[in-house]
């Protein structure tokens, strides 16, 4: 059996006030929760990011971007490039933007499928959306 590369990602559920992210398997396979930020702007999101990619070196970034059911930009879109575009200033890695319709309702699903109620505990749910973003793309996008 051969080693193959590592294949580390990170992604990212934004929020202007709550960042979930969610990290793949060093084989890049299977998608788990990691934390929640609670953020005040987009720069202590950079801020508070740079430390979460210094500590765990991805090999790319993953980043859920809410198309409109046409398949066009929302505001929520736009929001996103800009953060993406301050991000690059302290990520020189792999950044990918992926549609992420749904996957807060998918998450909201799965914890009620569960027994349990989000109530205030909305930075389980970020994390969850960052989840199934992250294994969306990695079922996309198999290693070969």
């Amino acid at each position: 059996m051969t080693d193959r590369p590592r294949r580390e990602l990170i992604a990212i559920d934004y929020g202007s006030r709550r960042i979930g992210l969610a990290k793949s398997d060093p084989t890049g396979t299977i998608a788990s929760a990691l934390i929640t930020l609670e953020v005040k702007s987009a720069a202590d999101a950079v801020r508070q990011l740079s430390r979460v990619i210094e500590q765990y070196q991805p090999d790319g970034l993953i980043i859920g971007y809410p198309l409109m059911p046409s398949g066009d930009k929302s505001d929520k879109c736009r929001e996103i490039d800009r953060f993406v575009e301050k991000l690059r200033k302290v990520y020189d890695g792999p950044i990918e933007k992926v549609d992420e319709r749904h996957s807060t309702s998918e998450a909201a699903d799965i914890i009620h499928a569960h027994g349990r109620r989000i109530g205030q505990d909305k930075k389980r749910l970020d994390r969850l959306a960052a989840v199934i973003v992250l294994q969306r793309y990695l079922d996309e996008h198999p290693r070969p």
